[in-house]
């Protein structure tokens, strides 16, 4: 069956997008053809996961909207969701949704990274209620 291999975070600034992923989880970056688009390593491809890209908006966004659209969301795996949501909101990112149990799943919360989309970050806890 056909299985998601890579994602793309579109921003306005990509030196601003860059630094607040490196940031928030260490992930790495190269650019890659002109320098308009940048290949994201998110970890070893001995772990599960893919890894992606960041490029320039074409087109608008209002920031400034609480729930813009949204078409495609990703949801990354922490070991610690209130540290990580607490370390997104001090780079500069906006709270989309706050932290909510998926009963037997874990703890989600969903941000704004600096370029105004909205990604989701889960903790794995099957307590979770």
């Amino acid at each position: 069956m056909p299985r998601p291999v890579h994602f793309e975070i579109h921003a306005d600034d990509l030196d601003r997008g860059q630094t607040f992923y490196e940031q928030l989880f260490g992930w790495t970056f190269q650019t890659f053809g002109d320098g308009s688009y940048r290949l994201v390593t998110t970890g070893p491809d001995s772990q599960p996961g893919i890894n992606g890209g960041m490029l320039r908006r074409m087109g608008g966004v209002d920031h400034a909207a609480p729930n813009p659209v949204i078409s495609h969301m990703c949801t990354i795996d922490v070991g610690d969701v209130d540290a990580y949501h607490a370390k997104a909101l001090s780079l500069g990112g906006g709270e989309a949704l706050p932290k909510m149990a998926i009963p037997g799943v874990g703890w989600l919360v969903y941000v704004k990274d600096t370029e105004g989309n909205i990604f989701g970050m889960m903790q794995n806890d099957p307590k979770a209620a």
